[in-house]
């Protein structure tokens, strides 16, 4: 199961706070007391695993470690370790605490979450002319505390929309090394898949159903992966009684979610040509051709079709 929104509450380190103490060494006089150490700061770090989000699943908390209390003999108290949170590619992460919003973007990008809490001073930091014994110090400051919704959105090249069961798992099985689920029914693929053609990273998003944009069939939840793929592969099956109105329906929906969308390169396919007989699949080759004329038929068994793709994919990697 993939875990593309989860909400988690996060708290760095306290710091630790100071100590009041007096040298202890033979001859030697004054204030000895150590600092307390910085508490630990949560840092997100960018990796490639899109099922990263699942380690959140269960566990909803995570704190950093709180610096150490200082000692006497000028021994300051020990820094907490930092918490690094690993987070795919992709993944907003929502401030709800403040509404500010930071994303990875990069793998090994590294960004601060929540900042540690400052160590109080000890007593040796109050030293001066005047105040040779002071026994003042400082308590440690608290580190910061947020509620943060972690939100997955696939960063991809091309995305591949379309009806259920209209082969778009077949398709990225084909053109790239992907294990995807695939069978002859509706909603086969109910996680998105990705592969990778050479250097393009494509995007088998669930099939999309007509009012998905208000929460019906697989809803909202695979829309929001579709706003960060550059190019669209629009995929409408040969089967189909009425491919124009397949298009319009995908197309509202995509619309309706976010208009943003419609703007997208998009490349128009008409698959399954194999099981229509030739008269059949030219009519409805001809209407999709209306709508964008260089819409092509395609079948998975047919190495032609395999090249006409191949060779779309190799001009958007240029």
């Amino acid at each position: 199961m993939l875990i593309d929104d989860v909400n988690i509450r996060i708290s760095a380190g306290h710091g630790g706070k100071g100590s009041a103490a007096f040298n202890k060494t033979l001859m030697s006089l004054g204030p000895a007391g150590g600092s307390g150490g910085k508490g630990g700061s949560v840092y997100a770090e960018g990796i490639s695993d899109l099922s990263g989000l699942g380690q959140f699943r269960f566990k909803k908390e995570f704190a950093a470690p709180d610096g150490e209390d200082g000692r006497g003999q000028f021994r300051d108290g020990h820094v907490g370790n930092d918490l690094i949170l690993k987070l795919p590619v992709g993944t907003i992460a929502h401030n709800l605490t403040n509404g500010t919003d930071v994303e990875i973007t990069n793998v090994g990008q590294r960004i601060l979450l929540a900042k540690g809490g400052i160590g109080g001073k000890g007593n040796f930091q109050f030293r001066s002319s005047t105040n040779t014994s002071p026994t003042q110090t400082q308590g440690g400051r608290p580190g910061e505390s947020f509620e943060f919704r972690l939100e997955l959105k696939f960063i991809a090249d091309v995305g591949f929309v379309g009806l259920p069961n209209v082969g778009k798992s077949s398709w990225l099985n084909q053109l790239t090394n992907a294990n995807s689920k695939v069978a002859n029914y509706a909603f086969t693929t109910l996680e998105p898949n990705l592969g990778t053609y050479y250097s393009l990273i494509l995007a088998d998003i669930p099939g999309l159903i007509e009012g998905s944009s208000t929460g019906k069939g697989l809803g909202t939840k695979f829309l929001r992966h579709i706003e960060r793929t550059k190019t669209l592969f629009h995929f409408i099956s040969a089967e189909s009684p009425s491919p124009v109105g397949d298009y319009k329906t995908i197309r509202a929906e995509l619309g309706a979610y976010n208009k943003a969308l419609l703007k997208k390169p998009e490349h128009l396919f008409l698959t399954k040509s194999d099981v229509v007989d030739e008269k059949e699949l030219k009519s409805k080759l001809a209407k999709l051709k209306k709508i964008d004329p260089k819409a092509i038929a395609i079948s998975i068994i047919d190495d032609e079709s395999l090249r006409k793709v191949q060779g779309l994919l190799n001009k958007i990697r240029k």
